[in-house]
């Protein structure tokens, strides 16, 4: 075998210098939130936690606190509150004290509005397919899961059933 040293001029050189890459870059604003969720009585009933918080789970969500508990009727009462004025008021309050209930901290990227895409409509009929509501919903009254429907509701709905320590993400 042999070797052989070259000299190589200055344009020859040039040739062979690595490429100066560019790249445009976007900036993409997205922030981890945390909402507010209930698995409502119908779906407790039907034994659906696991099958929802898998689709919570597959969308990206992550579930940082949860726990199941029996509504009080004065709690459903004041986490109902601003639907006091409503024809359906007294029997949401029924419903949702009439068998345990989950309730959830989910974290991720735009929480708020990712799970309400995943929740799906409230009349199931009119929901997309594969969402929660569309899967698993009953009526437009048994709608099996609640959601935040902003950040500042879902810090006070965090707070009316979570502390701190609760909350591990």
């Amino acid at each position: 075998m042999r070797r052989e040293i070259v000299e190589v001029g200055k344009d020859e050189a040039e040739r062979y210098k690595p490429a100066t890459l560019s790249f445009q870059t976007q900036e993409v604003t997205t922030m981890t939130e945390r909402t507010f969720s209930i698995i409502k009585p119908d779906a407790t009933r039907r034994n659906l936690t696991g099958a929802i918080n898998a689709v919570i789970e597959g969308a990206g969500l992550r579930i940082v606190g949860q726990r199941r508990i029996k509504l009080t009727e004065a709690q459903a009462k004041k986490f109902y509150e601003v639907h006091a004025e409503r024809p359906f008021y007294g029997e949401l309050v029924s419903q949702m004290i009439a068998e345990p209930v989950v309730v959830q901290v989910l974290e991720g990227e735009n929480a708020v509005a990712k799970y309400r895409e995943v929740m799906g409509a409230t009349n199931p009929e009119q929901a997309a397919e594969g969402t929660i509501r569309k899967q698993f919903a009953l009526s437009i009254g048994e709608n099996s899961v609640h959601g935040s429907d902003s950040l500042e509701n879902a810090k006070i709905e965090i707070e009316q059933f979570f502390t701190d320590a609760d909350i591990v993400g």
